[in-house]
Order: structure tokens, then sequence, then C-alpha cells
């Protein structure tokens, strides 16, 4: 099935104009990083995941929407991605779950879409030159002006403090074991949802709560969530994990496993097109089992960096070579880059909840 919506476009940094039709809020303009991502289903938990504030998603995977919108599968109630890049947008899904169209969902929230692209070209324009500014604008917009719009529109500083809750919130577990401090970075539900099934009783902070305000929760231990955004932006996040080391058990998941590495000292640096998709496979270093995981992220922790900082590289990613995982046992702490809690899948690291609760019994 063709979809026909109106005639817009998609231009690339370097002046490359992609022609197709829009779906989801096909008017005006707008300017983000334009990244990719390769997973071949869950492109709502896409949608709604906090960490893709301000980007275009250039989808891999061809179809997009065959099987619409539920109201369980959001992994935050406000999404903020900049919009999807796709081939083939469905606009008649097929899936008794389903409550709304694609389109219609992405039309409330004001995010814009464009399919008919050629998106395999796109991805592999990424994957060599690495992620650019990209504009999404009507088709009759002159080149020239796209590419000024491209030029001088900034992009989103500081998306950690766009996403984060901006107040305290509880989620109970009848007969909760444990009590847990979430440091919200732009969290993904899914991540709340994981420790409450594990009798978890959970109290989210927003991302510049100071450290006397979790230690006065007295919590089982500490969690720092996924987020958007530059690490060394999120300066409380990392002032936090330096005052609070080795006071409780800490646990960190992407964005908060670069916070983790930055408080104990070492660096990050920005990936060329990042890690996007389901599908990639790491070491346990501490095992020698090969894992398939859930990305999103466009930094890494510089393994250089990481000596004399007190924490041990325990997961490497088998494409790249970069740090997945890093520990301290002395201080009962340790992260990973990638997405243990990952919905829809795949769910190999969710043993890695576990290991956190274990910590939080010694």
């Amino acid at each position: 099935m063709i979809y026909r919506g109106k005639e817009r476009k998609l231009v690339l940094g370097d002046g490359s104009e992609y022609f197709g039709a829009g779906f989801g809020e096909d008017t005006g303009s707008r300017v983000c990083e334009l990244v990719f991502n390769t997973s071949p289903v869950g492109y709502q938990e896409i949608l709604s995941d906090p960490s893709y504030t301000g980007q275009f998603v250039v989808m891999a995977y061809p179809l997009i929407g065959n099987y619409g919108i539920n109201g369980d599968d959001y992994e935050t109630a406000h999404p903020s991605i900049g919009g999807f890049v796709v081939r083939d947008y469905n606009d008649e899904p097929s899936n008794f779950r389903s409550a709304q169209t694609l389109s219609q969902t992405m039309k409330e929230l004001g995010i814009p879409g464009i399919t008919g692209v050629d998106t395999r070209e796109i991805v592999r324009k990424i994957r060599s030159e690495g992620t650019q500014k990209a504009l999404i604008a009507d088709a009759s917009l002159p080149a020239a002006e796209a590419r000024r719009l491209i030029a001088e529109t900034p992009l989103i500083e500081r998306p950690v403090a766009m996403v984060s809750r901006q107040q305290r919130e509880n989620y109970i577990c009848a007969d909760a074991k444990h009590r847990i401090a979430a440091i919200d970075l732009g969290m993904k539900q899914n991540i709340i949802r994981s420790f409450v099934a594990m009798g978890c009783s959970v109290t989210v902070f927003p991302w510049n709560a100071t450290a006397d305000e979790v230690a006065a929760a007295r919590p089982d231990g500490i969690f720092l969530s996924n987020g958007p955004g530059d690490p060394e932006q999120a300066g409380e996040a990392i002032a936090l994990v330096s005052q609070l080391r080795g006071k409780f058990p800490i646990f960190g998941i992407c964005l908060g496993h670069q916070i983790i590495s930055l408080a104990c000292g070492a660096s990050t640096y920005k990936l060329k097109f990042g890690h996007r998709g389901g599908n990639h496979p790491v070491k346990d270093l501490r095992t020698g089992k090969v894992e398939i995981t859930s990305q999103n992220h466009s930094y890494a922790v510089d393994e250089k960096t990481l000596e004399g900082t007190g924490l041990t590289v325990t997961h490497k990613n088998l494409l790249d070579g970069t740090v997945e995982g890093v520990a301290c046992r002395e201080d009962r702490m340790f992260s990973v880059q990638f997405h243990p809690e990952s919905s829809p899948g795949p769910h190999d690291c969710a043993h890695l909840f576990s290991e956190f609760i274990s910590l939080m019994e010694q």
C-alpha cells in the first residue's frame, strides 16, 4: 500500500534532498539531528523514548506503522522525538491492541514524519559521514532556504532538563523488599515496571536532585537512568554520584553509565553515528558470554581514561570494541551502556536487575 500524504522533503546538512509524503504533523519545518535505528519492531517504544529528544530517527527496517499504537507500550507520556523517516508507512494497522494509527498519534503530539524516501541510502550516508543536522519541510521550500535553516538552527541544549520529571514521584510495590531512589535523566517507563515487578518500590527524583535529598529518603540503592544528550551537561547528576559513591549500591543504564564513569574521573566522547537498535552483540568479560542487546546512545566512555578511577571494564561491544559496562566492587557500583529493560526486546540482559538487587541485599 502506498501512503499518499502531503508532499514533503528531507534535507540533509550536506544539501542532499529526499522527497516523499508527510505523515503525522505535516505542516511547517523542523531541524533536528539525524540518526538511524536498526530495530525491526518497537517503533512505539522508539517514538516515546526520551533519549530520542530532538532527533529525527531513520528506521532501517522498511515497514513502519503496520501494528498501530496502543495505550500500554509508551515509555513516557510526553514523547519528545524530533520525527520519523521511513521507507514504507502503513496507515491501516492490523493488530487487536491497536487504538489508533501512528500518524494520528504523531499529529496529536506535533511530531513530523516522512515516508517514501530511500532509507537505505540515508542510513549508509550517516554511517559514512556521521550524524548531522537535517530538515523536514514542505517540498516547495527552496533549497537555499533549507540550507540556511539547517545552518542557523541550533540543536537542543541540556535536553535532560527538558525531559526529566520536575517533582518526586513514588511507585509502590505492595510487598516491597527494597526501596530504590531513581534519578530521572529521561527514564524509560519500562525500567520502573521492571523494578516494581521484582518487588521494589521506586522513588523517582528529578535529574538535578541533591545528594542530601536522595540520602534523606534512606534508599537501599540508587539507580541512574537513560536519557538524551551530552553526559557532561548533567553536572548535577555527576556531583550526586561523586558524593554518594560507596555509601549506597549504585546501578546505571545508558546515560547513567556515562554519568557514573564521569563521576569517577573518566571521560566520554561522541561516536560517529552512535548505537541504536535491538541487535548489538556485547561480551560480558566476567563470564565470556555474548548477549544481544538493545542500545540507544550517541556517546561512549573512553576506555583509556578509566585507569585510576577504581572502575574496571565488564562489558565490550563486539562490533566496535567500545566500553559497554564498568564496575567497582568495593563501592558496590556498576553500570551498562545498553538496555537490560528493553521492550519489546531482546531480554538477554534482564539478569542485571537481579545483580542490583543482590547488591542491595548484602
